[in-house]
């Protein structure tokens, strides 16, 4: 069969439009194409891709699009070429909602419950809360003497008291809370953070102690201390807890002099840095043999859970006694050391805003 000029023209220019689209356009698409990868993901596509589209060459009106490629994995060009408007979308929008996207393995934060949740303080902060404890061995201080005299009452806590409920603790009547810090000058009790976030969105006033360890430096436990507990406004002052511990891994015993001045280091370095002077923890036998007229112008907080402050420390004045080991409440699973602050409520008020950071 003979063709025409023309027609030889026309078959030639379809031949050339065929291996243009082919060689071109199909290596462009290739390029922009989105990797398979990344199909699942909620992720926006990277902005490296955008520039690709917006400078892909217009086809030839006879290279129809392919029909057959779903939204999810259409390359940008082959979309750009089905809509005869083009998108108002910024180069980082994906052409599809991100709601519409399958994310099996995404779960909202919203729907995790945590183990324990918070619940709302039911009182103002401030409120004094009467004592609600249990004790599962009561000791009978004498009428004039019991704890029960006192209007303020809290608890000293660490990480064996595991999870704690601070709002439903706080009902029960802990008005404040000692909680365990550090130990020594390198650890850090891992539940004091969580502790110490708590107590304070649950309204008690709250402090931190430190277990002092007689093998390390006053200087180096101070600072593990400082590095640890924030400076806050309205924190109490902070405690250094001095006591004979048979399961510590230190056996050293530092005469008396020795634990004085060890002593005064770290409270002079914590001072310094809070402001506010620390109190000093201890317990009879401790207090017997090192502290006995020692440190008249400092705070005390006294263990006594036998007998009343007044006998096992006669002479000492103190702010604390911690006057049982093996209370009760709800809101903490197992025993919870009780203690008392000496003074009325408002007497509390009044040590409160001259102490508090």
């Amino acid at each position: 069969m003979r063709f025409s000029a023309a027609s030889a023209f026309v078959l030639a220019s379809l031949a050339l439009a065929g291996c243009t689209s082919s060689s071109g356009l199909g290596g462009l698409m290739e390029q922009a194409s989105p990797s398979q990868e990344t199909t699942s993901s909620v992720i926006r596509p990277s902005a490296d891709i955008a520039p690709v589209v917006a400078q892909a060459p217009m086809p030839q009106p006879v290279m129809a699009a392919p029909t057959e490629v779903t939204t999810m994995t259409a390359p940008p060009v082959q979309v750009a070429m089905a809509m005869p408007t083009p998108m108002p979308q910024t180069p980082m929008e994906p052409a599809i909602e991100l709601e519409d996207m399958p994310t099996p393995d995404a779960k909202p934060i919203a729907l995790i419950a945590p183990s324990r949740p918070m619940k709302a303080t039911p009182f103002a902060p401030g409120q004094i809360y009467g004592r609600r404890f249990r004790d599962a061995k009561p000791i009978n201080f004498g009428k004039a003497a019991s704890p029960k005299n006192f209007a303020v009452h809290g608890v000293d806590v660490s990480r064996w008291q595991g999870e704690i409920d601070w709002p439903k603790l706080r009902t029960q009547g802990a008005n404040f809370a000692y909680i365990k810090a550090t130990d020594g000058g390198d650890h850090l009790d891992p539940m004091f953070r969580k502790n110490w976030r708590e107590a304070e969105a649950a309204g008690l006033k709250r402090g931190a102690y430190h277990f002092f360890y007689w093998c390390r430096t006053a200087g180096e436990q101070a600072d593990w201390f400082i590095r640890n507990v924030p400076k806050v406004a309205g924190a109490l002052p902070p405690v250094i807890d001095v006591e004979y511990n048979g399961e510590s891994s230190c056996k050293r015993r530092h005469g008396r002099e020795k634990i004085v001045e060890k002593m005064q280091v770290f409270m002079d370095k914590l001072e310094r840095h809070y402001g506010q002077r620390p109190i000093i923890y201890t317990a009879p036998d401790f207090y017997r043999d090192n502290l006995r007229g020692e440190f008249q112008d400092y705070p005390f907080w006294l263990r006594a859970v036998a007998e009343p402050p007044s006998k096992v420390y006669p002479g000492r004045k103190w702010v604390f006694w911690q006057y049982s080991g093996s209370g009760l409440s709800h809101g903490v699973d197992g025993k919870i050391d009780l203690n008392v602050f000496r003074g009325s409520a408002s007497d509390w008020h009044r040590w409160v805003a001259n102490s508090a950071g």
